[in-house]
Parts: C-alpha cells; structure tokens; sequence
C-alpha cells in the first residue's frame, strides 16, 4: 500500500511537469517564476495556487478595469523598466502597491504608485514639499523605484529577494537569509554539535539583540557578511517554509502574501479572459509613450495649459499630480509635466501662448490672520485662501503662503444681492472696500437698498 501511495505521488508530479511543458498559458506562468529567479516548481506551491484561483474568481473584473484606468501609463512604466533591465513582472508590484492609483498613500505616509516614504524618496532623489511631491511623478517615481529594486537585487542576487526587501526592508531580509543559513549549518553537522558551538551560539544571541532592538543593524550585518560566504543558500522552499514552533519566520507573512500578490497578478495576464473582445487591447499594449512630457515655464497656471492643448482640467491634473498646486512652481525654470502624446503638436503649436502668473511667498508670523495678510497686500484673503488652497482660514507659524501679484488674476468686480440684514456700509465692510465707492460704483445717492437689489462690488 505504502509503495502505491509513492507511485501515484510520482505519478502526479511528472503529469503536472507535462501540462506545465505543454501548455503555453502555464509556460508563460513559469516564464514569471523564472524572471524573478524562482524555481519553476513553485508554480505547483498550494498557498500561491490557492491566492491564484481566489484572484481569478473574485477579481477578475477589478483587474482589467485597474489595467484600463492606467491605460495612459503603464506603457511608460514597462518601458522604463525594459531600458532599465527591470523583470517585466514587476510592473505588477506598482498594482500590488497601489493599483496604479498615482496619489495612493497609506497610514503610514507612503504615497504614490510605489508607495515611497518621505525619507527614502528624499534618498531616492524625490523632491517632496509644499508645492510638488514628486512621488506621484509618473516617470520620476519609477525610475526611483528601480534604482531601489537595482541596489536591492545587487545586495541579494535575486529578484524576489529584491521584491520581498521593497516590501519588509533590507534588515529584514538579512535577517531571515542570516538566520536561514546558521539553520542550514546546523541541520547539516547536526544540532546537537551546533549547540556546543560557541560562535554560532554568537551569533544568535546577536540575531536575538537586534530582534528586541538592544543592537543596531551593523552588528547583524557582521554576521550577515560571515556566514554569506557558507555554502548553505536557502530558496524559496527553505525561506517560505512554515516554521511550526518559531512565531518570527524567516520572511514576513505579509511578505509572503505580497510576493505571491504580485506572482499572481502577473500570472493573470495570461490568463484566457484577457483575450475576450473587451479586454484583447490590454495583452497588445506595448512600450510606445502615450503620454508626452513637456517643458513648461515655472509660474503657467494648469487651467491655461489645458485650454491651449484641448483638454480638460481635470485630465491634465490626474496626469500631473505632483503639482501640489494648480500653478507651475516658481523655483525653476521650468518642469516636466505630461499630457496624451495626441496633444503634443497642438502644444507645441500653441505654447507661446502660455503666460506666466507672478506671485510671491510669505510666511506666517505669530499672530497673523489671512485678514491681516490680505490687507498687507491689499488684496481679499478669499483670494490668498483659494490660491493655497484651504479648505479653512486657520493658519499656522511658519506655513508658507502663495501671495499673488499678478493683477489678471484678481477679480475686478463681482455681482452681489442684497440680502435680509445687509445695509450698505455692512456690504462695504465686508468687502474691503470704501463706502463712498460702493455708492459711487453703484450710482446710488442714499443708503437706501432692498432685499434682491443687485449691487456691483468693484476692486
């Protein structure tokens, strides 16, 4: 009975070895394993099989709709990849982070398609203050996010160690490949020996300090650079391996599931309902730009931009997101911003046209209102409040507010009806303005107003 169990075992394993050989679908699904340097029998693993089928049963229609919402970009980002020698897969760590949402951002302050931290897109090159946040930069971001993957796959030799690292971090890897490897040593001279050794005893009393955070990552990276030189190197298996009776596993759970989130995912570009008629143009979507980047003088107002290229606003600022503002920032020359490629002529065309908005900066000082700022410059605190964007009149010392100095961009006059309890001299108070010239503006020769008269406000 035994030996039948074993040879129907067999049997399996060398029937599902053919479908995988035969099949072209499940040998593109291995060609994912294999460009993120995963053997191609963890394509038979039950936890990635299992997340497989949950993916394709529940989410299907979310997946082709998340591929069409980005439509514009994720040309740009396979390409950017490709000229980087990047695996194609990890197009789908951007979904896996964000689902390709350019202003993502988690509890944790991450933001943009990949999800940086504001320390590591400093780090990265990523500019990110009170006017762009460059983590929503479509190309920007993804070219940070490959020198990050490049410098983690030049520290651990594979791509998914790579991807699990951009997941959990590096010190978190060196960990569980540390860790993994003293395993290996001791498996292979026995445990019972391996505890008589002092130096791997060492060794993990020094893993135990930097667990509860007594030694600093230099320590375990000592060791780290030590036993990398063994001849012990654990795969997938041994790293992914459930560790029954040792609650910190090698790797993460959430790491684990993100690995195979973004497997599965990839895997799913192969899969049969991506080639109805509905969904046959996500599979021949190549690299060729359908967005275009473009030079734009600092201080363009967006609003202007779209008009002269024939887009809405709207369409413009989803492209552009790191423009934290609606106006080209003033402390360059110029900056890149995107538009659709089939508005690139007309641009062109058209881009003299753009005029420049001056304006200038203060910043708060105790015991400032936007009242008191707007009367400094002569000018209504509605309008300081809708340049900068608030959503209230608080303001804090030491925030930064845009001050607006072009006059086109004032509001000349405005119409205003006259309400119950309003008089005159009320309406002028309100407004900022003189008495006499609400009146004189007016043609009025007494205060005398009605409910429903309409007044015009002159600035």
């Amino acid at each position: 009975m035994f030996f039948k169990i074993i040879f129907y075992f067999l049997l399996s394993i060398i029937t599902l070895n053919a479908m995988l050989v035969g099949t072209p679908s499940l040998t593109n699904d291995i060609k994912v394993l294999q460009e993120l340097d995963i053997d191609s029998s963890y394509i038979a693993d039950y936890s990635l099989q299992k997340d497989l089928q949950k993916r394709l049963k529940n989410t299907k229609k979310r997946y082709t709709q998340k591929l069409n919402d980005a439509y514009l970009f994720i040309p740009k980002i396979k390409k950017i990849l490709k000229e980087n020698g990047i695996p194609s897969s990890f197009l789908y760590m951007a979904m896996a982070e964000s689902n390709f949402i350019l202003n993502a951002h988690s509890k944790k302050k991450a933001k943009g398609i990949w999800q940086f931290m504001p320390n590591t897109a400093r780090f990265y090159g990523l500019e990110t203050d009170h006017y762009i946040d460059e983590r929503m930069d479509i190309v920007k971001s993804t070219q940070a996010a490959v020198k990050y993957l490049q410098k983690l796959h030049d520290m651990f030799g594979k791509w998914y160690l790579a991807a699990i690292a951009y997941n959990c971090g590096e010190g978190r890897v060196i960990e569980g490949l540390t860790r993994a490897k003293l395993d290996m040593y001791c498996e292979d001279i026995g445990y019972k020996q391996c505890r008589k050794d002092k130096k791997i005893s060492s060794y993990r009393y020094i893993i135990k300090m930097y667990q509860q955070k007594r030694v600093k990552f230099k320590a375990l990276n000592k060791v780290y650079k030590t036993v990398k030189k063994w001849k012990y190197n654990p795969d997938i298996d041994k790293l992914l391996m459930i560790q029954t009776v040792i609650k910190r596993q090698y790797i993460p759970n959430e790491s684990r599931a993100y690995l195979r989130k973004i497997i599965t995912l990839a895997i799913m570009n192969n899969s049969d309902f991506l080639l109805k008629d509905e969904n046959i143009h996500l599979l021949n979507r190549g690299i060729s730009d359908p967005i275009a980047q473009i030079d734009v003088k600092s201080g363009v107002k967006l609003k202007d931009l779209a008009k002269i290229v024939g887009i809405s606003i709207d369409k413009l600022e989803s492209l552009n997101l790191h423009i934290r503002k609606s106006i080209i920032p003033t402390k360059k020359d110029s900056y890149k911003l995107y538009i659709p490629y089939s508005k690139l002529a007309r641009y062109n065309a058209n881009k003299k046209l753009l005029r420049a908005v001056q304006y200038g900066i203060y910043i708060v000082k105790t015991g400032d209102s936007l009242g008191k700022i707007a009367s400094k410059y002569n000018i209504s605190y509605k309008l300081i409040k809708k340049y900068n964007h608030l959503k209230s009149n608080i303001i804090k010392v030491g925030q930064e507010l845009e001050i607006p100095s072009d006059k086109m961009l004032y509001p000349t006059q405005e119409e205003y009806i006259v309400k119950i309890g309003d008089t005159l001299s009320k309406i002028a108070v309100k407004h900022k303005i003189k008495l006499t010239k609400l009146m004189a503006d007016n043609n009025l020769h007494n205060s005398t107003i009605r409910i429903g008269d309409k007044l015009v406000i002159k600035y």
